[in-house]
Parts: structure tokens; sequence; C-alpha cells
């Protein structure tokens, strides 16, 4: 089972999107071998999918959430070996799902070996060659029904490569059984996944806790995709939708006569646990989400308690990394800009200095950074959930 410290805020939410999708759809089940899927990051639910699946075909519906809600309709047609003959994603306005196409893509075999992508918006078509072998199969954010075509094929004790074919590139996964339950997805770049599966191959949960989405995915009776995804759009349009999962804040402060600006991802706690769970104690962290958080001043600042270490900063740009700890921790500033918030190379810190960690009262949604003044000095303040991290500087 996954770790009860993730599943305790999506157990809860899966019940009531079974107990709200599922007996309606019920005597619509198809009597093909059918599965559906719930993908959820705490609290909030980010996609509902469908599919059917016969003998050399697969049918599927999928509502995802963010940035905005869509509902997509697949199609993949498979050889008698199990290999994509021919995949279709049709992009549907979730309002009303028979007007034309706001997107589609096509992918088929391309002569002389490869793939052909045709991606077509309004009048617009371009097509792509993408380089992959015969046993590509498709790859969309947040999508998960394509795995379970590879999952059954991964020996016991054994690891395999597979390409992903994600718009015009190929991801190339490997899945490694680690038991006769357990798979390892791991994506070449956010890391691994852990996937139980039923005897057949089926997959039943799949815990993204150790990649950079942290998503939880949960099989569930079959469900309704296009009524919650109506009722999404309309939240869209109110201003009330979920957004980007992870937003972005540009601040500029001024403490001392010095202007320090800082560039961060702004992850959302979404009733999760977050220190010493999504973000491990004793582990070098993004500090926010994405692209790496910059931080640029204009003067000399020196970061640290005046009585302990200290970091002389000259005026500059930086990226900033953490390693969180309940006693406090340490801050990195590093000299590398421009880069994404997992690419850390510590042979570019300028230096580290140590954070002090309080419990706050109440928790905080949304990360922050800021930097204030602080008596006669200033403090950089890291906040979320129910952790504050100081770093005093002058």
């Amino acid at each position: 089972m996954l770790p009860s410290v993730r599943r305790r805020a999506a157990l809860p939410l899966l019940s009531a999107l079974v107990a709200l999708a599922a007996a309606p759809a019920a005597a619509q089940r198809p009597a093909a071998d059918s599965a559906a899927l719930v993908t959820v990051l705490g609290s909030d639910t980010l996609a509902l999918e469908r599919w059917v699946r016969t003998p050399g075909h697969v049918a599927a519906e999928v509502a995802v959430r963010s940035p905005r809600t869509t509902l997509r309709r697949y199609t993949l047609d498979l050889t008698p070996e199990g290999r994509m003959r021919r995949y279709e994603e049709r992009v549907l306005d979730p309002a009303d799902p028979s007007r034309p196409p706001l997107r589609t893509e096509t992918v088929e075999p391309a002569e002389g070996g490869g793939w052909t992508r045709r991606l077509t918006e309004g009048d617009s078509t371009r097509t792509a060659r993408i380089e992959a072998g015969p046993e590509a199969l498709p790859w969309v954010d947040l999508v998960h029904w394509p795995f379970e075509l590879a999952l059954p094929a991964v020996p016991a004790g054994d690891t395999v490569s597979r390409p992903f074919l994600a718009g015009g590139r190929a991801l190339q996964y490997r899945l490694a059984r680690t038991a006769p339950d357990r798979v390892t997805l791991t994506h070449p770049l956010r890391g691994p996944s852990t996937v139980r599966t039923d005897a057949a191959g089926r997959l039943l949960e799949l815990d993204a806790a150790e990649t950079t989405r942290k998503v939880v995915v949960t099989r569930v009776p079959w469900l309704d995709v296009a009524a919650p995804a109506r009722r999404w759009a309309a939240a869209d349009r109110a201003g009330r939708g979920m957004g980007e999962l992870s937003g972005r804040a540009e601040e500029e402060f001024t403490v001392g006569g010095a202007r320090i600006a800082l560039d961060y991802g702004v992850p959302v706690r979404r009733g999760r646990d977050i220190f010493g769970n999504v973000v491990q104690w004793g582990e070098v962290w993004r500090t926010g989400a994405n692209r790496a958080t910059h931080l640029s001043t204009d003067r000399e600042i020196v970061l640290g308690d005046p009585s302990g270490p200290t970091l002389v900063v000259p005026a500059g740009d930086y990226t900033l990394f953490s390693i969180p700890e309940e006693a406090g921790g340490t801050l990195i500033v590093n000299r590398q800009t421009g880069q994404k918030g997992t690419a850390y190379d510590p042979a570019q810190d300028l230096g580290r200095v140590p954070m002090r960690r309080r419990e706050l009262a109440e928790p905080v949604e949304r990360f922050t950074i800021r930097a204030e003044p602080d008596g006669a000095r200033g403090a950089l303040r890291l906040a979320w959930d129910r952790s504050e991290f100081v770093v005093p500087f002058a």
C-alpha cells in the first residue's frame, strides 16, 4: 500500500469522487476490459481517466485540470504483438465536446523508421519526425493509462528500457520489476515512481513521491469524466480554477539600502505535511519549484548570524538551494544561474550558512521567500506549511 501519510488526504477525496461519479455511470460500464484512474496531489484532484481496451485497440477519455481544464479523447491502434500502430489525441472544449477539437495530434510510423507526428490547431498543421524505436508508446503529462500497456512486459527481477513519445521527442523510461507486484518506473528527468500492479500487470497504484511531481494515482471503479470536466471548466471561467501546479513569484525588497530581487517557484501545500515528507530532512531542496530560485542584490550583503558562520555575497545574481533540518539546516548560495531547480551543481557554490527554524501557529499554503528588516539587520525568511527558516543578513 502507499505510505499512509500521503494517503490521508487522498482517500476521502477518492471516496467522494467514486460516490459521485460511479453510481450514474455503473450501468454504462463496457463489458470489454476497462479501467479508471484518479490522480491527486495532496488534497487536490488533478486528473480523471478511463479507458476501454479490446484486442488491437484502446479508447480513453481524460479530464485534466491544470493549468486549465481540458477534456481529451485518445485512440490507440495496436499490432497483434501489442506495439503502437497509430495514436490520436483530441483536445476538446469541456463545455461542449461536440465542437471541433481545439487540438488534434496523430502519431504514425514513418517510412524508413521512427514516427511521424502531425499536430493540428485551427487551420494550422505541423508535421515532424520523431526518432524512436517501434516499441514506443505515447506519453502525456498527468496522464497514466499508457503505462499499463508497458507494465506486463517487465520480467521479474529485470529492467527494461522503453521510449515514450512526449510531443516531438522521445523520453527513455527505465522500468524495473522489484517484486511480483512492484515496478519502479523512472522518468529520465523527474525521477522514479513506484507502481503496484495486480497479477496481470495492471496498474493499481502509482506513487510519485520520489519525483518532482509527487502525485498519487489510484485505480478506482468506472467513473464519469465529462461531467467533472464541465464543473472544473466552469470554475476556471469563474476564476476559481486550479491554475498552474506551481506558480512563479517575482518580488523586490529594499533592506538597509540594498535592493534584493527574488524569483522563485511557488509550490502549494494542498493539505500535505511538507517538511519531513514532501521535502525530506537532510536532503538538498530546490527551495521552490520548477526553475531554480534566483536572488539578485545590487550591494554586497553578509549572510548569517554574526555570532556564527557568515558568507559574503558580492553584488550580482545567484541561485538558492537549501538543506532543511528539524533544527534549522543550511542555505546554499550558488553562482550558477538560469538552470532548473533539479540541476544543482555543488562545484558552483559560493558558500553555505546555517538557517534557524521556527514553528508557525498557522500553516502557510503557498511557499514564500521574503527579505525583510529585522532590527538593525535584515532577515531572509522562507515559509511553507508550519515551518519558517530564517537567515539573518547585513
